[in-house]
C-alpha cells in the first residue's frame, strides 16, 4: 500500500512539477522577445497576430486531441470573457508597458499577481489570507516601488532618455496589465471553467481576444501592417507557439491544481530569469536602489506565498 501510495504521489507531484518548469522557462523568455516586437509594428496588431497564431494552433490542437469546439453559448461568453481579460486588455497593456520600461522591469512588476490573484479569490471565492500573507506582499510592493523609483531617477539623469513621466505611464500600463492577468487567473476558479475541456475554451479567448485587438487596432490605427524582418516573424511564432498554445494550458491546469495564488509562484520566479536576460540584452544598469529593490519583492513574494501554502 504505501508503494501505491508513493506512485500515486510521485505522479501527482510530476503533474505539477513539469508544467511548473515549462511554464516558467518560457515565460522567462518571452518578455524580451515582445520588446523586440515593439516599434515597426503597432502594439495592437502585433498581440492580434500573436493570438490569431496561437488561436488557430490551439484549435488544431484540440481536434488532433480529439476535443470538440463545441462549447455551447454559455461556453463561447465565458470564453470571450477570458479572451478580453487575458488576450486584449493584458497583453495589449503589457506591449505599451515595454514601450517604456526594459522588459525585466516589467517581469518584477508581474511577479505581484500572487496579490491581486489572492485578493480576488478571497472577494470572490472567500479563499482566506493570512497575516504573514500581507505582511509579505507589503515588502514585495516596497521592492518593486524601490524598483521603479531607480528607473525613475535614472530617466531623470540621462540626457535626452527616458521621460520621466513617461516611466510612470510604463508603470501604470503594467499595473493595469496586472489586473487584467489576474482577473482572468481567477475565473479559472469558477466552476464553468472546470466543466468545459480547457484547450477547446482557450482556442476560442484567443481567437475571440485576436478579433476583438484586430477591431480595436483597426479603429485607433489603421490598416494592418506587418514587419517582414526575419527576428519579428519568428518572435509572432515564439509568442504564438510556445509562449501561448504551449505555456496556457499548463498554467489554467496549475491554476486548477494548485489555486490561483501557488500557481501564481510562477511570476516569482519568472522575473528572476528575465532580469538577467533584461541585463544581458538590453543592459539594464543595477544600482544599490534597484537591488535592494529586487531582494525584497522576491522575499517578500516568498514570504507571501508560504502563508499561502501553509
Amino acid at each position: 500500500m504505501r508503494c501505491g501510495r508513493s506512485t500515486v504521489n510521485d505522479g501527482a507531484k510530476g503533474g505539477i512539477i513539469i508544467p511548473f518548469i515549462l511554464v516558467v522557462l518560457i515565460w522567462s523568455s518571452t518578455w524580451i522577445v515582445i520588446r523586440d516586437q515593439i516599434g515597426s509594428v503597432p502594439a495592437s496588431w502585433s498581440v492580434c497576430y500573436r493570438f490569431a497564431l496561437a488561436g488557430v494552433a490551439m484549435a488544431a490542437f484540440a481536434r488532433w486531441r480529439g476535443v470538440s469546439l463545441a462549447i455551447g453559448r454559455s461556453g463561447l461568453l465565458y470564453a470571450a470573457l477570458l479572451g478580453v481579460a487575458q488576450f486584449v486588455l493584458n497583453f495589449n497593456f503589457v506591449y505599451r508597458a515595454e514601450h517604456y520600461l526594459t522588459s525585466g522591469l516589467v517581469a518584477v512588476v508581474y511577479a505581484m499577481l500572487l496579490i491581486p490573484n489572492s485578493i480576488l479569490s478571497f472577494l470572490i471565492f472567500r479563499q482566506p489570507v493570512s497575516r504573514t500573507f500581507i505582511g509579505g506582499s507589503v515588502v514585495a510592493v516596497t521592492g518593486i516601488v524601490l524598483m521603479l523609483l531607480h528607473e525613475y531617477h535614472a530617466a531623470l539623469s540621462e540626457a535626452g532618455g527616458v521621460n520621466p513621466d513617461m516611466v510612470l505611464l510604463g508603470a501604470g500600463f503594467a499595473f493595469a496589465g496586472l489586473i487584467s492577468a489576474s482577473a482572468a487567473n481567477v475565473m479559472q476558479g469558477m466552476e464553468i471553467a472546470r466543466r468545459l475541456p480547457m484547450v477547446a475554451v482557450l482556442a476560442w479567448a484567443m481567437l475571440i481576444g485576436a478579433g476583438v485587438d484586430a477591431l480595436y487596432a483597426w479603429a485607433t490605427i489603421g490598416p494592418p501592417t506587418f514587419d517582414m524582418r526575419p527576428g519579428y516573424m519568428l518572435g509572432v511564432g515564439w509568442l504564438g507557439l510556445a509562449g501561448s498554445v504551449v505555456t496556457f494550458p499548463l498554467y489554467f491546469t496549475l491554476i486548477q491544481r494548485m489555486g490561483a495564488g501557488r500557481a501564481a509562484y510562477t511570476s516569482v520566479l519568472i522575473p528572476v530569469i528575465a532580469m538577467l536576460i533584461s541585463t544581458l540584452a538590453e543592459g539594464y544598469r543595477w544600482s544599490a536602489l534597484s537591488i535592494i529593490g529586487a531582494l525584497l519583492a522576491i522575499a517578500g513574494m516568498g514570504i507571501a506565498l508560504r502563508s499561502k501554502a501553509a
